[in-house]
């Protein structure tokens, strides 16, 4: 874990943005095509943690930027190369343009000067997203990432972030993915290596860090 001192340099709101990934009513809702993802999401309860970000970002200034994967009805530019893809069809939750399912869950609340994009293939929410010529124009230097699944999409967003030259931070109790045991396994041993970890109430004491109190008055 950083010092308190290095994390609140890093997360400064004027160069910082907080993804959420994946986040929608299909994959972390009560109706969704991964019942045990969305489970663990909730019970774990990464999914509160990434609701108190991002409520936490908006009072502070911090731009938020939500990634949601979704697929036309027609399948058009939809990936079909890899098992994940092939299986993703046949579930009885589509996450198609247009519905409930690829709305981003409560708790979360998504405000008016948030981005929301919206990706039609691959796995990862920046390559190919237009997400990265956002993080650029919005003077992005240091970006969290936060969401589902700690399986697929969110080592993607991190690596893509890495790989672009931005700073990713991690916080481990807003990340979920299955089974319960592989998440914090992942971040230690895989995420770590490139990003810097930490937890929602850390990242929420650098944006909203407490005054000194008064100093103790010495006997005399």
């Amino acid at each position: 874990m950083p010092s308190y001192e290095q994390l609140r340099d890093l997360l400064d709101p004027a160069h910082t943005v907080l993804l959420t990934v994946e986040c929608q009513q299909g994959v972390v809702g009560p109706d969704s095509a991964l019942p045990e993802l969305a489970r663990e999401a909730r019970s774990s309860g990464a999914l509160g943690n990434v609701s108190r970000l991002v409520a936490a970002a908006h009072r502070a200034g911090v731009q938020v930027i939500h990634a949601v994967a979704e697929r036309r009805p027609d399948g058009r530019g939809a990936n079909r190369n890899a098992r994940l893809f092939r299986a993703a069809g046949r579930l009885p939750v589509q996450q198609l343009t247009g519905t409930s399912a690829v709305r981003v869950a409560p708790p979360i609340e998504v405000a008016e000067e948030d981005l929301v994009v919206r990706r039609l293939h691959g796995l990862s929410p920046i390559h190919g997203t237009g997400v990265d010529a956002l993080l650029r124009n919005l003077g992005c230097r240091t970006l969290v990432v936060t969401g589902v699944s700690a399986n697929v999409a969110v080592p993607n967003a991190v690596f893509d972030a890495v790989n672009l030259g931005y700073t990713a931070v991690v916080p481990a109790d807003a990340v979920a993915g299955v089974p319960a045991d592989y998440t914090p396994a992942m971040i230690r041993h895989t995420l770590a290596l490139v990003a810097t970890v930490t937890t929602t109430d850390d990242v929420l004491g650098c944006l909203f860090p407490q005054p000194a109190g008064p100093t103790p008055l010495r006997p005399a």
